[in-house]
């Protein structure tokens, strides 16, 4: 199983070869470690409730596993509380802060106030997705907590991806887990995890564009709710 695949040498049979043997997701986070150097490889973070269980996961395979988290400077203060909970937790991990290359005054000053107000794509492209292309320019594979559950945009997705937006592999060792089954590991476990969860926000991005979901069966149905968007753009192609 120890076969290596990346964007370039990217193989429809190899790849299924490699998925079928795959029982759990601890599975593929090993595989991806014995594949992939620790230079090689990263996971993008959110801190989301998925992003808790996949740390804990994680660092049962690779204790000094880097991880990023795309600090947008408009996040919740609770996220990042919990943040520092998770360093507090996992001491070895590699947590690395990425910032913007436009800062919040910058981007005011070019594209105008509240730009999450008049234009999302555009603040979640400047603040978001060329932080991330920036950070994998240098990598084979990244990894993402997405769960099929999630979203309709989502349901597709498999353990190993081609990632055409970033030229990279993209490993979701999630992508079966049910929001139920993330919460019963998280208690089952006691694990740190974001205390907004716990009011009405499964989802949780940017403050200015997150609220508490309108929808029980939908988790992301808080987010940018004045407008027919429902992904940051990391996601899409």
């Amino acid at each position: 199983m120890l076969n290596s695949i990346t964007y370039s040498t990217w193989n429809d049979e190899l790849v299924e070869q490699i998925e079928s043997k795959f029982q759990e997701s601890l599975d593929v986070l090993k595989w991806s470690y014995e594949v992939y150097h620790n230079d090689e490889i990263v996971y993008a973070c959110s801190f989301g409730a998925e992003a808790i269980v996949l740390i804990d996961l994680l660092y049962k395979v690779k204790k000094n596993a880097k991880l990023i988290f795309l600090d947008t400077s408009l996040h919740f203060q609770e996220t990042y509380d919990v943040i520092d909970r998770v360093k507090n937790r996992y001491p070895e991990l590699c947590i690395e802060m990425v910032q913007p290359e436009i800062s919040l005054t910058e981007q005011k000053e070019k594209y105008g106030d509240k730009l999450w107000e008049t234009d999302p794509n555009k603040c979640c492209h400047l603040r978001k997705v060329v932080p991330l292309q920036r950070e994998l320019s240098g990598v084979k594979a990244w990894i993402s907590g997405l769960r099929r559950e999630q979203s309709p945009s989502r349901r597709k997705t498999n353990y190993l991806n081609k990632d055409d937006k970033f030229q990279a592999i993209k490993i979701c060792p999630l992508i079966h887990w049910t929001w139920k089954e993330v919460w019963q590991y998280i208690l089952l476990h006691e694990l740190d995890y974001n205390v907004l969860h716990d009011q009405g926000y499964p989802s949780i991005g940017c403050e200015k564009c997150t609220e508490r979901a309108t929808d029980a069966n939908d988790t992301r149905s808080g987010r940018w709710t004045q407008f027919s968007k429902t992904e940051c753009g990391l996601h899409s192609h």
